[in-house]
Order: C-alpha cells, then structure tokens, then sequence
C-alpha cells in the first residue's frame, strides 16, 4: 500500500481491546549497581533486580537530583535528619517507604515494618508484595 495524497489509507486491521494475554511483561534486566561503591557492572534480572530497585528507591533522597522525577525517591533522610519522637518515626517511616515503592508497577503493596532506633542508627525490615503474588523481605539501615 503506497502512502500518497491520491490514494486514500483504507483501515484493513480491526483494533479492539487489549487483553492481559496481548500486553507483554516489561523487563527487569538492568546493570548491577554496587551501592556501597558506585560501581556499575553485570546485568541483573527479576528478583535482584527488584531488591536494588527498592533500596535504591528509599537511599535516594527524593527531589534532591534532576536526573529522576518526582515520584522517584524517598523522604527519609529528611524525615531522620529531625529530631522527632520515635513513635512518630513509627508511623511516617512506613508511609515515606511505601510511598517510594508503590509507583513501581511490579510493586502491589508494603507490609511488615518492624522499625529499630540503637544509638544513631535506624533499622527498617518490611515485606514489599508483589504484583505476581510474591514476596520479598527487605531490611535497610540508615
């Protein structure tokens, strides 16, 4: 079929609605990262890299680098920068946490906190549910 002024564009392909089956899974793959270094190598797949997708998410502070939108990122370095009571730790950790994970797609909810204070550290252990029914323990110290 030639694309030209003279020749009308006729409609031979029927589209309708998309089903779960037509729409493929996006990919996971994406480079290792070595956060304590920085350095980047190797290629990671599914559950690794969703684990470097969660913690990277919750160390980056969010609204702080160009380079990512505003739903990438986490807001606890500000929240753990105050000088607050612990028990409003314990409920605004959770939220901030959630809140930079649930955006993901592969991310259906984030369950479990069990939240620590020992000297000036902060120890976060929760259970991110996926989309495909699995389950993934994390634990963050910052």
């Amino acid at each position: 079929m030639a694309l030209s002024p003279i020749e009308p564009i006729t409609d031979d392909v029927e589209f309708g609605e998309l089903t779960e089956e037509d729409v493929a899974p996006i990919p996971t793959r994406t480079y290792a990262l070595n956060i304590e270094t920085g350095e980047i190598g190797g290629i990671i797949d599914e559950e690794s890299a969703i684990r470097q997708f969660i913690r990277k998410a919750i160390l980056t502070a969010r609204f702080r680098f160009l380079i990512y939108d505003d739903e990438y990122g986490c807001e606890l370095e500000d929240l753990i920068g105050q000088d607050v009571p612990f028990e409003l730790l314990q409920s605004e950790v959770p939220r901030v946490i959630t809140d930079a994970l649930i955006y993901d797609d592969r991310v259906d909810d984030v369950t479990n906190f069990d939240i620590k204070r020992e000297s000036d550290k902060l120890y976060i252990a929760f259970t991110v549910v996926l989309t495909e029914g699995n389950e993934i323990n994390e634990e963050v110290v910052v």
